[in-house]
């Protein structure tokens, strides 16, 4: 749903914003850009879940919640909303297999490998227990079939293969897991394994769980598995094949409205855990509940926070990915006018009630090099409700400058 809003424009040159001391556009030399702040709608169209809502809440306002720790965001800006234990240090179980998801759909969109490319099974991935797709050494499947095994079924087997197809080892590919959470800010977060399967030193906290949870959910391909509810896939070496069935491991994909992943995790350490996804128009909520005492109760808790959150919050939409949200003039360019364009779509999460407290400015980078070319970053969307920051997204470039030839500038004098 796009949000009508009334747009201001102004021109604003570089020169006179420092004069003001408007932060961000500071250091910018021979540019102008066209802002606007927007008014957005109040009103939201209000969906009925068929999930059995409780509404019982505890002494803060928040839903009591019956985990040892649990977590709600906003998927788009990262607020949190409720936060139980939070950032408690806690055995994941299978969850950890959100981070190694979230890896390998970079090595994808790196190129350093593709959905299609034929992994082999090892003999250490074989010997993984626990869940898994029960795959033979010397068999092969495509990275998308692992992937959709470790999505829907939690495959152990698959996750170590992954791991050695990307990285060469379990080893290494554990230290690239350790990094990225440290890059995402997971500050409670220690990898010993890729499949979470128990052993010492091996924990995170629901929190950094939903830190790296809102960033596999942004690829689109993991939501197709994660949403998939049955699939088949021939599992066996050669000759000797046989059809395994997969039924995904989270029922919240069928049972909530909206439901859109993640991951289930259970180990008697852990307990049972889940890491879910679900969107309600323009609201993206992520909600996490770790050491749950049964999966029925896991579900029941989740189901309550996103509740909790669809009742009392929505998002306001600033910008569609693609809008044009402004100009730039760039003197010594060619063009020498060029449109902004949103990198993402941009939101900012309020109370019911509140989307016409929202506003936006433009900040663009110090400096701007030429050539320039189109769709790389050159400043940020600075969101703030009732003045108050709340969001970041980029601005890029909507088409490619070159630098102005010596007779382009004349002429521009010339012409005034």
């Amino acid at each position: 749903m796009k949000f009508p809003f009334k747009k201001i424009e102004a021109p604003i040159c570089i020169a006179l914003v420092i004069a003001l001391g408007f932060g961000g556009f500071m250091g910018v030399k021979n540019m102008c850009i066209k802002q606007r702040t927007i008014d957005v709608a109040q009103s939201i169209e209000t969906v009925n879940d068929e999930v059995s809502q409780s509404k019982t809440a505890d002494s803060k306002g928040g839903p009591k919640i019956k985990a040892k720790a649990a977590v709600l965001i906003d998927s788009a800006t990262g607020k949190v909303i409720y936060a139980l234990n939070a950032d408690k240090e806690l055995p994941p179980a299978s969850v950890t297999k959100v981070m190694t998801m979230l890896l390998a759909m970079e090595a994808v969109d790196s190129g350093k490998i593709t959905l299609d490319d034929e992994v082999t099974i090892s003999d250490n991935a074989a010997s993984m227990g626990g869940s898994q797709m029960y795959m033979e050494p010397g068999e092969t499947h495509t990275v998308a079939q692992l992937l959709e095994g470790v999505a829907m079924v939690s495959a152990n087997d698959g996750c170590v293969a992954l791991a050695e197809y990307i990285a060469g080892s379990t080893d290494i590919f554990v230290e690239k897991m350790n990094k990225k959470a440290q890059e995402l800010g997971m500050k409670n977060t220690n990898f010993v394994n890729t499949n979470g399967l128990p052993v010492r030193e091996h924990y995170t906290s629901a929190y950094d769980i939903a830190l790296m949870s809102k960033e596999l959910i942004k690829h689109k391909e993991i939501r197709k598995w994660c949403t998939k509810w049955q699939d088949t896939i021939k599992v066996g070496l050669p000759g000797k094949e046989t059809e395994f069935g997969l039924t995904n491991t989270n029922k919240l994909i069928k049972a909530y409205p909206g439901c859109n992943g993640i991951k289930t995790g259970f180990t008697n350490d852990a307990g049972f855990c889940l890491s879910a996804s679900a969107t309600r128009d323009d609201t993206h909520l992520i909600a996490v509940a770790l050491g749950c005492q049964t999966s029925k109760i896991r579900n029941a808790q989740v189901a309550k926070l996103f509740d909790y959150g669809f009742a009392n919050y929505e998002a306001a939409v600033v910008a569609e990915k693609g809008d044009i949200v402004g100009e730039m003039r760039i003197a010594h360019g060619t063009p020498e006018t060029v449109h902004l364009v949103a990198g993402e779509k941009m939101t900012a999460l309020t109370a019911k009630g509140e989307k016409d407290a929202v506003t936006s400015e433009i900040s663009l980078n110090e400096n701007i090099p030429l050539p320039l070319k189109a769709g790389e970053k050159v400043g940020e969307m600075v969101v703030y409700k009732s003045g108050t920051e709340v969001g970041r997204y980029p601005v890029l470039a909507g088409k490619s400058v070159e630098k102005a030839s010596f007779k382009d500038l004349a002429i521009r004098k010339i012409t005034g």
